[in-house]
């Protein structure tokens, strides 16, 4: 099993947007951290920034810092790219670039999440 962990803001607000995004309830939702299960072998773990701060203690950068980086990507292989993109856009994503035929031969659209995270709806 691989789980992906976001440190994310409000924990509530990006359980709900990734819950409409994905379609899919989350296996884990307690205080502190919320899991998706994306396939039999991975998982994407959403944790507020306070709980890794808090894990971590002086070793991690300042909370403050970590809500405004890009800190990571996740790209989605979906079905119906249109329907991702959209949903996701209708659940409170930005854009930042609209599906498009990709250099390396894939259909992806960009996103970002509440938190900054970028998400990439692909189609192959």
């Amino acid at each position: 099993m691989v789980e992906f962990i976001l440190y994310v803001a409000d924990q509530k607000v990006s359980r709900d947007f990734y819950s409409k995004i994905l379609d899919k309830e989350p296996v884990l939702d307690v205080n502190g951290m919320t899991e998706f299960l994306l396939s039999a072998e991975c998982k994407l773990g959403l944790m507020p920034v306070e709980g890794i701060t808090k894990i971590l203690g002086k070793t991690f950068r300042d909370s403050e810092t970590v809500r405004v980086i890009h800190k990571c990507e996740l790209y989605l292989d979906v079905p119906n790219i249109e329907e991702s993109y959209t949903k996701a856009i209708e659940a409170g994503a930005a854009e930042l670039s609209p599906v498009t035929l990709r250099n390396w031969g894939d259909r992806v659209g960009y996103l970002s999440d509440p938190d900054g995270h970028i998400i990439a709806f692909a189609s192959r």
